[in-house]
């Protein structure tokens, strides 16, 4: 299920990146669309590549690139500005996924 929850946040990313770089309404909305893309998309082929061996980290990964990416899409599309402040929670889980990865590496 990791892997299906990684592609289909690939193809969300993709799409966000295109809408930003294409439709957005304004330079700051491109802008939160392209970051949010960018980051989701990162962490879900990284989700893919470490699956097998940091279930774990894998999922933390995917959880926080969809908090740091979403809330970015939201405002990008009039949602309120307060979800920024949303934002680096899904930072801070990349951040610990990332060294939880780390952590597991270290012990092969």
């Amino acid at each position: 299920m990791v892997g299906v929850f990684a592609a289909i946040s690939a193809a969300i990313a993709v799409a966000a990146g295109a809408f930003g770089a294409h439709g957005a309404a304004g330079q700051q909305e491109a802008e939160w669309l392209r970051t949010g893309g960018l980051y989701q998309l990162i962490h879900a082929v990284a989700a893919l590549a470490i699956m097998g061996f940091a279930r774990g980290p894998a999922i933390m990964l995917l959880a926080g690139a969809a908090i740091f990416s979403v809330t970015l899409y939201a405002m990008a599309f009039g949602g309120p500005r307060w979800l920024g402040a949303v934002t680096p929670i899904g930072g801070t889980l990349l951040i610990a996924g990332w060294l939880w990865a780390a952590w597991l590496f270290r012990q092969s």
